[in-house]
């Protein structure tokens, strides 16, 4: 009989690819799980009672400083991976975003944020998702 640790855990995020007026993409500089740099797109976890429109409006918010508005949604990520041991699985939903207006800073999670062009912003992101991402919407 396998025990729980063999049933994934299921995982669900939000986040915004935030494009200005003259195609720059905002991009974060986090940390990965062991604690690397990483540049990535702003995304988190779903709140109880939250859309993933509004977990992704807040959590681009939180992260970035910058307050946005919904373009449209773009196609759902979904990958594996491993933390403390468990299997997991978990499904991001993004969404195309303009930005509005800057209304704070970002928070503790963020080293820095940087406006980039899209093609230095494909660089200097790590992770393949957020790059096809990118790469599919010009």
């Amino acid at each position: 009989m396998p025990g729980h640790s063999s049933v994934p855990l299921l995982e669900f995020s939000a986040g915004g690819l935030v494009v200005d007026e003259t195609g720059r993409v905002l991009l974060i500089r986090a940390r990965d799980l062991r604690s690397r740099p990483v540049w990535t797109l702003p995304k988190g976890t779903l709140v109880p009672g939250e859309t993933s429109a509004e977990a992704a409006l807040r959590e681009v918010c939180e992260e970035t400083g910058w307050r946005c508005e919904l373009v449209r949604e773009l196609e759902a990520v979904t990958y594996w991976f491993q933390r403390e041991g468990r299997r997991i699985k978990k499904t991001v939903r993004w969404f195309l975003m303009r930005p509005l207006e800057k209304v704070g800073e970002h928070d503790h999670e963020v080293d820095e944020i940087a406006w980039l062009s899209r093609d230095a912003a494909l660089s200097r992101l790590r992770y393949d998702s957020d790059r096809r991402l990118l790469d599919r919407h010009r």
